[in-house]
Parts: structure tokens; C-alpha cells; sequence
């Protein structure tokens, strides 16, 4: 499913206009960038949680020329599965 097939899915559903779902997801979504540009962590029970991990950087290897090179560290955002979730999709 992708963005716009869950706007379509919301405004069907709960019998709102296209442009009231829309709101409605990209609030949704912004909140949650907001929410993990913080540092905090996102927890939705029966679905799984968001939070933001920070790596270090370390010495690659340009795999062309072989080259080492530096990679800066960065921080990604990591999702965790909660365990309800995890057995409904199991028992499909």
C-alpha cells in the first residue's frame, strides 16, 4: 500500500473527503518526522515503534578503485515490530 491508496482507504472508510484524509495522513506523518528529528521514540502498541539510531563513522573501501575511504557517521531511522503485529502477519 502506498500513500495515496491509504488517503483513498481513510476517506472511504470514515466517509471523509479526499482532502480531509489527505490532511488527516500527512499530519500523521509530520508529527512522526517531528517527533524522531526530537530524538524521541514513537510506540504504537499492537503495531511496533520508531525510534532514531546513531552510527559511527568507519574506514570503507570505494569498491572501484579500492580506495579507502572515510564514512561519516549519520543517524537513520529504525523500526521495531511489535510482537502483535508480528503474529497476525504470521498467522495470514
Amino acid at each position: 500500500m502506498n500513500k495515496s491508496k491509504l488517503i483513498d482507504v481513510l476517506a472511504k472508510r470514515e466517509n471523509l473527503t479526499i482532502k480531509a484524509a489527505e490532511d488527516a495522513v500527512n499530519t500523521f506523518f509530520k508529527e512522526m518526522e517531528k517527533s524522531l528529528k526530537r530524538n524521541d521514540r514513537i510506540e504504537i502498541r499492537g503495531f511496533g515503534s520508531f525510534k532514531i539510531k546513531q552510527y559511527k563513522s568507519y574506514n570503507g573501501r570505494n569498491p572501484k578503485t579500492g580506495k579507502i575511504i572515510e564514512v561519516k557517521g549519520k543517524k537513520l531511522p529504525f523500526f521495531k515490530v511489535g510482537r502483535e503485529l508480528k503474529e497476525r502477519v504470521d498467522n495470514i
